[in-house]
Formats: C-alpha cells, sequence, structure tokens
C-alpha cells in the first residue's frame, strides 16, 4: 500500500513539475537535503504521526480546513509541498538552511498550513489550520525552521522545530485524540514553549535534488 501511495505523489509531483530536468530523489535515500518544491510527509518524532489534513471543517474556532495527525504512513492526505514565501529569492532546488521562513502548502487541497490565536479544539491551545490558495496566503502561513543540533541545511530524517511567525507558536502534537471530526486522529496544536511534542522529523515524499548554480 505505501508503494501506491508514493506512485501516486509521483504521479502528481511530475504534473506539477514537467519542466523540471532532474530526477526526483525518493524517499529511501536518507539524509537527503529537503528543497523548496520537494513533496514530503511530517513526522512528530514523539508519537509517529503524519501531519494530515483534509476537507474537513473545524466545528469550532476559525471553521477553517482542519489539521490532525494521522496514525498510518499510508494515506496521500499527508503530502505537503514546501515552498518559499513571497518575495524573496528563493527558487525551486534550493535547500533550506535553519531560520528560514517557509510555507507548506497541502498537496490535495492547496490549501496552506496556517495558524492563528483560535483556540484549539480539544487542549485550548492555538489552532493549526489550512487556509487559502494559489492566489490567497498571509504572513499566517509562514514558518521559521530551527533545526535541532548542529546541522546547517534542513535534511529528511533531522530534528526540527517549525515555529509560527505571527503567532510564536511551534508547531505540536500530542496523545489527545478526536472522536467526531477525525475519529482517532491527534490534536494538532501551536504551543509558546520549547518542548519534546514540537519536534517533526521529514519522512515518506519525493525530495527534488539540489539544484546547481550556474
Amino acid at each position: 500500500m505505501a508503494v501506491l501511495f508514493f506512485g501516486i505523489a509521483m504521479v502528481l509531483f511530475s504534473a506539477m513539475y514537467s519542466d523540471y530536468s532532474a530526477t526526483p530523489v525518493s524517499a529511501a535515500s536518507e539524509g537527503v537535503q529537503i528543497t523548496y518544491g520537494s513533496v514530503i510527509k511530517l513526522m512528530h518524532e514523539k508519537t509517529k504521526v503524519r501531519l494530515h489534513s483534509h476537507d474537513v471543517p473545524y466545528g469550532s474556532g476559525s471553521g477553517q480546513q482542519s489539521v490532525t495527525g494521522f496514525p498510518g504512513v499510508d494515506d496521500s492526505n499527508s503530502y505537503w509541498i514546501v515552498k518559499p514565501i513571497p518575495d524573496t529569492s528563493a527558487k525551486q532546488g534550493d535547500v533550506i538552511k535553519s531560520g528560514e521562513l517557509v510555507r507548506l502548502q497541502h498537496m490535495r487541497t492547496r490549501k496552506w498550513l496556517h495558524s492563528h490565536l483560535h483556540a484549539s479544539p480539544i487542549s485550548g491551545n492555538m489552532e493549526v489550520s489550512c487556509f487559502g490558495g494559489e492566489e490567497e496566503s498571509d504572513t499566517g502561513d509562514y514558518w521559521r525552521v530551527e533545526i535541532e543540533g548542529n546541522g546547517k541545511t534542513w535534511r529528511q530524517e533531522q530534528r526540527v522545530r517549525l515555529l509560527h511567525v505571527d503567532t510564536g507558536g511551534y508547531l505540536h502534537s500530542h496523545d489527545k485524540k478526536y472522536t467526531r471530526i477525525a475519529g482517532g486522529q491527534q490534536e494538532v496544536c501551536g504551543v509558546r514553549q520549547k518542548k519534546a511534542d514540537n519536534i517533526w522529523l521529514a519522512a515518506e515524499g519525493v525530495y527534488l535534488p539540489v539544484k546547481e548554480s550556474k
């Protein structure tokens, strides 16, 4: 089943980047650098769920598209496209350094990983949602990559935190689960404290190779 979903990701990837001549690097290549344009799954280190979204709105708070932690590996709704923020010199195939601002676009719905001060449904922390689209994005979609340890560029299976610029909250999950909107899936929210529950790793995906400077 994992092979099937990886194949789906490759097909969608090829459709998006048909003019990109380099060969994508599969998720089997450990430690590869994550570049803009890569399509990845983010795994929560402590609970092993994947960052996930689907076209189901929250029943409270913002009412925007919900974001959860999905317990399985084989779900195409857990793929995210790593993109730069607007008005920067960053381009497809560039590596991502610690401290850089990125956006994460949900591959299926094309909405952006977003946060704000609405209360999250279970824990009452800051809500994390999906918002906007190809032509609609704001600073609520900006996340700062903080690499744990001595690494300078973001790599697969490297421990990172994602800090939301507008709220100062870290992308966070825990073992609190939904029973209604996404039964059995974990809450994803934002918290301002650095905790073990804010650590994520890039796992499965299609990684664009580093684009060499000409």
